[in-house]
């Protein structure tokens, strides 16, 4: 494992070896850049352009060729060749042209071909299934249309990456400011047992007085501990999001810190309209796209009702110098016809209707999706509303408890209160310091929570 100071270092293009300042747009880069999850997401779009390939082969042209031959007793009973090239095109026709090249003693007279072969061109027709919409077009249009919910799979990933990215910073900036505030309460009382101790060998203070003030160090440095515990907890959570460029995982280095509290900035409410965010929401456009898929495979359910017609029509031509297209005369040809088709469906009406209710039940799901969706973004508008008002409540109590603690702190020097009141009014200021802090962490986490619910976090 690399450590993380140095990386961080680079970054910033420090040369100091004091504490780090990690701030969160930094590590929100480090993040984007490295993080192994950040390269998985890049090869959805790279899915969505294979698929799209695969797809497109359908409609390559192939190659072909066959030659059987028998011979017996000496014989040479036939040879039987036939090599052509077929093109499928979009509309359900297949173009093809080759030439066939029959011969021998035994060979059935309708197959005798010129000694030079026998040219063949033409076209192959679906009449009836298969001549507006087949397989192979079926998979292009729905090629075409994963390649666009590759890319909002993409940004699915991502957001939700960076949503936990961005809750897990907020934990340990909230982890490490409140192990500060703790550190400095436990100094606090540890100095005043130490003045009220010595104040007691004088004889200006009951031995009493001792015990009370050993009593909140105690309460005092558990605190601390179990702040420290999750201060370290929240530092290992931090760290998993952390990669280099090589893809090995970078450890926080105990010198590297998160923003200040004096530089933190609140999350604003952000005026928008619901609609227009709903309406480009990735699910709901997966969704969207899924239900595309699904009326792509209900028209081509629907077209196996139909019978199958196939037409082949072939021009024929005995090449001269191996020119095919000497001597050419149109009633020269070939042609055939098939039809077949079931008496009942029951398959194909069967496949059609399971289609349909595929496309309803979808389209039920995107609607309360949708509704889900609406709901998890205005909750949390809620929720961010609500944050900036209890900021400014917890604001003007830290200033309030420390107006109080600092007049309580006057009385006692100048012996008019107790040590109990002193500690009355610390454990205000404490408790309404970390009141604070939380909401301060908890304001950045709820507009890391809408962004997540819109999706707008990337």
């Amino acid at each position: 494992m690399k450590h993380f100071t140095l990386t961080l270092l680079v970054l910033l293009g420090s040369v100091s070896f004091a504490q780090q300042a990690l701030t969160e747009t930094a590590f929100l880069s480090m993040v984007k850049q490295n993080h192994p999850l950040i390269k998985i997401s890049d090869l959805q779009p790279k899915y969505g352009d294979a698929y799209l390939i695969k797809a497109k082969g359908g409609f390559d042209p192939k190659i072909a060729g066959t030659l059987n031959q028998k011979y017996f007793d000496g014989k040479q009973y036939y040879s039987v060749g036939d090599y052509g090239i077929k093109y499928p095109t979009w509309y359900g026709l297949t173009v093809k042209s080759g030439v066939e090249s029959n011969r021998g003693t035994y060979l059935d007279p309708q197959a005798k071909t010129p000694s030079g072969g026998l040219f063949y061109g033409g076209i192959g027709a679906n009449l009836g299934q298969g001549m507006l919409i087949d397989q192979r077009r079926a998979d292009l249009w729905s090629a075409k249309i994963n390649v666009q919910s590759s890319d909002e799979e993409r940004r699915l990933q991502v957001n939700k990456l960076l949503y936990e990215t961005g809750y897990a910073y907020w934990d340990w900036f909230l982890a490490f400011h409140a192990r500060e505030i703790l550190q400095d309460a436990y100094d606090v009382a540890l100095e005043r047992l130490i003045a009220v101790q010595q104040t007691a060998i004088l004889g200006d203070r009951a031995f009493i007085d001792t015990v009370e003030a050993g009593l909140q160090v105690q309460q005092r440095l558990s605190l601390l501990r179990d702040a420290e515990a999750n201060y370290k907890e929240k530092c290992n959570a931090q760290s998993t999001y952390l990669w280099s460029e090589k893809q090995e995982p970078l450890v926080l280095s105990e010198t590297t810190q998160p923003t200040s509290q004096n530089d933190w900035i609140a999350s604003a409410e952000i005026p928008f309209q619901a609609d227009s965010l709903l309406n480009q929401h990735p699910y709901l456009k997966i969704t969207s796209f899924k239900v595309d898929m699904l009326e792509i495979d209900r028209k081509l359910k629907a077209d196996r009702l139909k019978p199958v017609v196939q037409l082949n029509y072939n021009i024929l031509n005995e090449p001269v110098n191996y020119n095919p297209f000497s001597d050419l005369d149109i009633t020269d040809y070939k042609w055939g016809f098939s039809i077949e088709m079931p008496l009942f469906l029951r398959k194909e009406r069967g496949e059609l209707k399971l289609a349909s209710l595929k496309i309803e039940e979808t389209q039920l799901n995107l609607v309360q999706l949708k509704a889900q969706l609406n709901l998890k973004i205005n909750n949390a508008r809620i929720d961010l509303a609500n944050s900036i008002a209890q900021l400014e409540i917890y604001q003007r109590s830290v200033t309030d408890s420390k107006a109080l603690l600092d007049a309580e702190r006057n009385m006692f020097e100048n012996g008019e209160s107790s040590l109990f009141l002193i500690n009355m009014r610390e454990l205000n200021y404490i408790q309404s310091q970390l009141k604070y802090l939380e909401w301060q962490a908890k304001n950045k986490q709820i507009g890391y929570s809408l962004g997540f619910a819109t999706a707008t976090l990337f």
